[in-house]
């Protein structure tokens, strides 16, 4: 089976465990980004984790799993925001099966749409786990089946890309961006590289979330984030290879970590004044 089959077939799967209310196909396949060789991320919908099949969901990871024995996780057992799964391998193709709580959603998505944004630690998002991913994979994913119309709705919720959710993204990494950049100064002194590079690392992935807003692109992941920018109007001047120079000067040499930190700071000040140019 090619990979149009095999997601065909386990949306039909799926379907008929019981409780699962709405099946999507979403990350880069959904986006349109993908490779040949990407995952294919099949979102599972409930409302009731309590009415959910386990039993029968694990059937089927096992049934289509090429090695059999699938293992999934129970709910939550991914932590908080990414709220369990499974890896498994279908016909040569890695699939990932990632729960979702519909009523969770439409929760954050009220939340995010009154411009209240969150970031939390989570394992797998070195920047963080931003609430409104939630927003973005229901904005982006393909809806493959959905049993009552609550994604679908939802999902119309995301379009057009709202200006109080663009203005609360710019207003909580802009600042971080520029902050995370003045106190990597103090670490050059030592040459602290690690420090200098986390805080550098925590400007950019700001400055990525700014300029998705900024975009009214719906941000995804952490990876691949720098290259999609590459295709965006609002950019700072050659952001790609500014960003590679940034990271590429990060050694144990003063005076590397000084112009480091001096790109950073000019792609920061570029991306100020694209955001004070725009109307939100």
């Amino acid at each position: 089976m090619d990979s149009e089959q095999i997601i065909a077939m386990i949306a039909e799967k799926l379907r008929k465990v019981q409780g699962i209310e709405a099946v999507v196909l979403g990350g880069s396949r959904a986006r349109g980004t993908h490779t040949p060789s990407s995952d294919i991320d099949i979102g599972i919908y409930y409302s009731n984790s309590e009415a959910i099949d386990l039993i029968a969901l694990r059937a089927v990871a096992s049934e289509i799993h090429d090695d059999g024995n699938a293992v999934l996780t129970d709910i939550g057992g991914w932590g908080p925001w990414v709220n369990g799964g499974g890896w498994l391998t279908v016909q040569g193709c890695a699939v990932d099966f990632i729960y979702r709580d519909l009523q969770r959603v439409a929760h954050v998505m009220n939340q995010c749409l009154t411009g209240q944004v969150t970031i939390d630690y989570h394992p797998g998002h070195p920047h963080g786990y931003t609430n409104a991913l939630y927003v973005s994979e229901a904005a982006v994913c393909h809806i493959l089946w959905d049993a009552t119309g609550t994604l679908t709705d939802l999902k119309a919720r995301t379009s057009p890309f709202s200006p109080i959710l663009k203005q609360a993204l710019v207003d909580k990494f802009l600042w971080e961006a520029d902050f995370s950049c003045s106190i990597a100064k103090k670490g050059i002194a030592r040459l602290d590289v690690s420090y200098i590079a986390g805080c550098c690392y925590r400007a950019v992935s700001c400055l990525n979330q700014t300029l998705f807003a900024l975009n009214e692109t719906y941000w995804m992941n952490e990876k691949g984030a720098v290259l999609l920018l590459d295709d965006f109007l609002r950019k700072p001047h050659d952001y790609r290879n500014r960003v590679d120079v940034v990271f590429s000067g990060l050694s144990a040499d003063a005076a590397k970590l000084e112009a480091s930190l001096l790109q950073l700071h000019a792609i920061i000040q570029e991306t100020q004044q694209l955001t004070e140019a725009n109307t939100f």
